[in-house]
């Protein structure tokens, strides 16, 4: 019963697969343009305009409301509408409210944007609310302008990540350990096999990320300090094993290793906890992004997104324990060829 827990990652990873394959992805409005005077065209994704009994309209600047009026439905994912402005308007930009029983109160920012009105924020303004609507809509995943279908990808590339973090943390503890012991002891195999993991996991988090990239930022790299950050620490920790093969003693090797994985691990946590937190950047959750969790990690997300990080954990660590095992064997093999050949 005691490694009951090393098939509990893998299942969880299936489990994770399946619902980032078939969970469908929820309703979300694309874009509003202007078609001619005082009309604009909607475009949806996954929306039911057509299959709707009743569709309302607003758009909102602050607290000012404007009712659409002269709805025309296209399709499912198009429709027409009219706003008919007056004068003086509080706001240049509003955004666009559509409601209805089966997709729910979908919200498009900044969508409809008014050039050449004449513009006074203290414009008196008809007092009218936009009632919050519920969807009819089975379990789903949210929709988020740009990321859309690529929403999914959190499953993978960010639990790599919390993966790689617990990984070169485990190398940490066990680097301080063999420092402080004058001989080889087992934590140096221990700090070897987790670190190996990690740089494993990093690679996996960068090709996830610049996939993700390609499909939402528009290309496969960006000079981001998330990113770049990311890269330094994976190399780092590559730059481990290269230096544990290029030492001869295995004392000397044993010691420098261990002083060389605290500093990588300092650099891990400086490059991508602390400074992108001070630094412009495209994630969510830095230089003034919001979080996942503060705008779209609803319940959905959470049923799948926690499951994955657990699983990616856990597989992590059966990784870490084979290949660590694998150097014992591998060891012993080497041990035992030696006083053969003697």
């Amino acid at each position: 019963m005691k490694g009951f827990w090393k098939p509990l990652g893998p299942l969880l990873l299936l489990y994770v697969a399946a619902m980032t394959a078939l969970v469908p992805l929820g309703p979300g409005l694309l874009e509003c343009t202007s078609q001619r005077s005082g009309i604009h065209a909607v475009k949806g994704h996954g929306t039911h305009f057509d299959a709707a009994e009743e569709l309302r309209l607003y758009l909102r600047s602050g607290a000012h409301v404007l009712p659409c009026t002269d709805l025309s439905v296209q399709s499912s994912g198009a429709l027409e509408f009219a706003a008919v402005f007056p004068d003086t308007v509080p706001a240049r930009s509003w955004d666009l409210f559509v409601l209805s029983e089966i997709d729910g109160s979908l919200l498009l920012e900044n969508a409809v944007f008014l050039r050449d009105a004449a513009i006074d924020s203290t414009v008196s303004w008809p007092a009218v609310e936009v009632p919050p609507v519920a969807h009819a809509l089975g379990f789903h995943f949210p929709f988020q302008p740009r990321v859309e279908e690529t929403i999914r990808n959190l499953m993978w590339h960010v639990p790599l990540w919390f993966a790689m973090f617990v990984l070169a943390g485990m190398a940490f503890v066990a680097s301080i350990r063999q420092l402080g012991s004058t001989q080889i002891t087992a934590s140096d195999a221990y700090a070897r096999s987790a670190s190996a993991i990690a740089v494993g996991l990093g690679i996996a988090g960068l090709v996830t990320g610049s996939i993700w990239a390609r499909f939402t930022w528009g290309t496969w790299w960006v000079d981001d300090p998330q990113l770049n950050g990311a890269l330094v620490t994976t190399a780092a920790y590559a730059g481990y094993h290269i230096l544990r093969e290029s030492v001869d003693r295995p004392g000397m090797r044993a010691r420098l290793a261990a002083v060389y994985n605290v500093f990588a691990f300092v650099l891990l946590v400086i490059l991508l906890l602390i400074m992108p937190r001070f630094s412009e950047s495209l994630h969510p959750g830095k230089g003034g992004n919001p979080g996942f969790n503060t705008y779209d990690l609803d319940a959905s997300l959470r049923a799948v997104f926690y499951p994955a990080v657990i699983g990616w954990i856990l597989t992590a660590l059966w990784m870490q324990q084979f290949v660590l095992r694998l150097a014992r064997v591998r060891a012993s093999w080497v041990s035992k060829s030696s006083m053969t050949s003697q």
